[in-house]
């Protein structure tokens, strides 16, 4: 009986893993067929594959699109750990009344859906613009910037931060070494599967990343990878083999960056401190 019941939970995990993953093989196969295959529903691989490569570089600049998307990318997962680590430490080791409201007005904020802010922040980097025009409107970091502190982070490290040992603590303290030290020394170091998963998510919805870039970047060159390739979707004859292709090279970065770190994505989500 136990061998018929395991038998039967391989199966449908199976079959759930085929079903997760079809999407993503349907793409890559699409990545090699023309685009008339493709809307046809070609299921087999083709041989055009360095032939859609060739005409996606010779259409659009996805090398400068590419490059965009990883200056916005990067920077924000680098202040975003920095802040989110920061705050999440400060919120669970420095505990008192009224850090915790401010900590519970601060997830609040996580009801609040990012469209019904598109508007001020607009207004907002519209008039930062005339101030300060490197991070205004039509700016790589105008496109960052909102995205920096979140309060998932925020909640993420908060929550980790509990399974952090405070006799390490104590000891660095009569040991003489400064706050800042202890943080950047002993909980940095300490947290690092924390950082790795929250690395992945940051960098993976950054990357992704479409409604705000679309609405703040406005010229051709400082175009990002999602809105390139909502841009070859949107034309009177799409060629979706070239669409296809476009995704499995936008896909690459974040798969990459997900396979190296994924067993320190899962410890840090389960909360564990390597």
């Amino acid at each position: 009986m136990r061998n018929v019941k395991r038998i039967f939970t391989y199966l449908f995990l199976s079959v759930a893993a085929l079903i997760s993953i079809l999407p993503f093989l349907w793409m890559v196969v699409s990545s090699t067929n023309r685009s008339v295959d493709v809307t046809g529903g070609r299921l087999l691989p083709g041989t055009h594959l360095f032939e859609n490569i060739r005409n996606l570089f010779a259409t659009v600049d996805i090398v400068q699109a590419l490059w965009n998307s990883t200056l916005i990318a990067v920077g924000t997962t680098v202040l975003a750990l920095l802040i989110g680590s920061l705050a999440g430490y400060g919120f669970e080791i420095y505990r008192s009344r009224t850090k915790d409201i401010v900590f519970s007005i601060l997830l609040l904020s996580m009801m609040i859906p990012f469209a019904a802010l598109m508007v001020p922040l607009f207004r907002l980097f519209g008039t930062i613009s005339h101030i300060i025009p490197a991070i205004g409107i039509d700016t790589l970091a105008a496109a960052a910037l909102p995205t920096i502190t979140t309060a998932f982070l925020i909640f993420l490290f908060r929550q980790n931060t509990k399974f952090f040992p405070k006799d390490i603590l104590e000891a660095a303290r009569i040991d003489g070494v400064s706050e800042i030290g202890i943080f950047f020394r002993i909980y940095m170091p300490t947290m690092k599967a924390t950082y790795a998963a929250a690395a992945i998510i940051t960098f993976m919805n950054s990357w992704n990343n479409y409604l705000w870039p679309l609405v703040v970047l406005q010229s051709q060159d400082r175009q990002t990878i999602p809105l390139l390739i909502s841009t070859l979707g949107s034309s009177y004859s799409p060629d979706y083999g070239l669409i296809m292709t476009a995704i499995v090279i936008a896909t690459l970065p974040t798969a990459v960056i997900f396979f190296l770190m994924q067993r320190h994505f899962v410890a840090g989500m389960l909360g564990s401190i390597k």
